[in-house]
């Protein structure tokens, strides 16, 4: 009999610290791109600000580290930096898991270089030839007799994706490109390597370094809305299968005006 009231008292306690749990509000979780992130952070903080109810807790590494957080279920929110592959999203269905787009703000794929650098303005020719090796001296493009330092995104980056595509059709970085894992990485190595260049998201752009434009193009809300910049791109949150209740109520925030305002005060650009 003593066992038996004893393991009802354990029932009973856990079912109230359960019952406690539920009512201190829900968790959301977000994983992926580190372009996306400071979205994610600074909007996830005004909606809780709204909603003390509600956890929301951000984690960068890439948006290779977002799918697969989403494949496997360990997160409700995946931020990417670019659309979803079909190999992936035919993985994630494997596992049960229903991929689901929502567009968050425009971005450009950036290309800054030190600020003491002369060179204005680059095609996408050259930045290919400077990625794989082929022009390694800024003397070849009119610039001073330095050697050009190359630094990139790890292959996990959604940035890094979209740069391959639209600028590398595919081919390799070249063998001694700096290999980065975030977007402020990127920034405080070319700020502080003279000869340096490399990319980021337009919202970490700033005056420790110099953006240049690309195809004579340079990244603006019109230009990148009405694509005539050609490193143009959307950045996304993905859920499994259509987003409901809070996970719901936050991604309507971010595609709100509020929201959207909040993006463009981060220096990136609103999809409305």
């Amino acid at each position: 009999m003593k066992t038996k009231n004893y393991l009802i008292s354990i029932i009973i306690m856990l079912l109230a610290a359960f019952n406690l749990n539920a009512g201190k509000g829900n968790q959301i979780t977000c994983t992926g791109s580190t372009t996306v992130l400071p979205i994610a952070q600074a909007t996830a903080e005004a909606f809780m600000n709204s909603h003390p109810d509600i956890n929301i807790s951000v984690r960068g590494g890439g948006s290779g580290v977002g799918v697969a957080a989403l494949q496997n279920g360990t997160t409700d929110i995946c931020n990417s930096s670019r659309p979803l592959k079909s190999k992936e999203i035919s993985a994630a269905k494997a596992k049960g898991i229903n991929p689901v787009s929502y567009a968050i703000a425009n971005d450009a794929i950036s290309i800054i270089v030190h600020k003491d650098n002369p060179l204005k303005d680059i095609s996408i020719q050259q930045i290919k030839d400077i990625y794989t090796g082929k022009i390694k001296n800024w003397k070849v493009l009119g610039g001073p007799n330095l050697p050009i330092v190359v630094i990139s995104r790890d292959v996990s980056s959604g940035t890094y994706e979209v740069f391959n595509e639209k600028v590398l059709a595919g081919a390799k970085v070249e063998g001694s490109a700096q290999l980065l894992a975030s977007n402020n990485a990127v920034l405080s190595s070319v700020s502080n390597t003279p000869g340096a260049i490399g990319y980021v998201g337009l919202g970490y752009v700033n005056d420790s370094v110099k953006l240049i434009s690309v195809n004579g193009i340079i990244p603006s809300e019109a230009t990148v809305k009405n694509g005539s910049y050609i490193l143009s791109r959307k950045l996304y949150m993905y859920t499994n299968g259509k987003a409901k209740g809070d996970v719901a109520n936050y991604l309507g925030f971010i595609q709100s005006e509020k929201g959207q305002q909040i993006i463009q005060e981060l220096g990136f650009i609103n999809i409305k």
